[in-house]
């Protein structure tokens, strides 16, 4: 069983920068595919950042792009969501996100929240 335990959450106001980590109870975490969600209140979960395996690709969602940096650190089995110029409408709860490596990385579904394993989620609040 796979154990995702995030933390760097807050309150904050418009402008400022926050950094989540989220740290994987695994052995090779090297070849998980890690992602961010978040989830604002009446919302669906959606998706913010991947990185793949490798560190070498990823993506993000245009909500975030340029504002948000998701990376890894595979000595430290931990992956980062850097947040810079927060806004009152990234108030949500956080989550981090993997799958089994033996599913491999289906794009379109990694997206979605049809993922194995959560971390607990975390909550950030934009003040304006």
């Amino acid at each position: 069983q796979v154990q995702l335990v995030e933390s760097g959450g807050g309150l904050v106001q418009a402008g400022d920068s926050l950094r989540f980590s989220c740290t994987a109870s695994v052995r090779t975490f090297s070849t998980y595919n890690m992602g961010w969600f978040r989830q604002a209140p009446g919302k669906e979960r959606e998706f913010l950042a991947y990185v793949g395996r490798s560190s070498v690709f990823t993506a993000y969602a245009d909500s975030v792009k340029g504002r948000f940096t998701i990376s890894r650190d595979t000595a430290k089995n931990t992956v980062y969501l850097q947040m810079n110029s927060l806004k009152p409408e990234d108030t949500a709860v956080y989550y981090c996100a993997t799958d089994p490596p033996s599913k491999g990385l289906n794009w379109p579904r990694f997206q979605t929240p049809n993922h194995d394993y959560w971390g607990q989620g975390t909550q950030v609040t934009v003040s304006s």
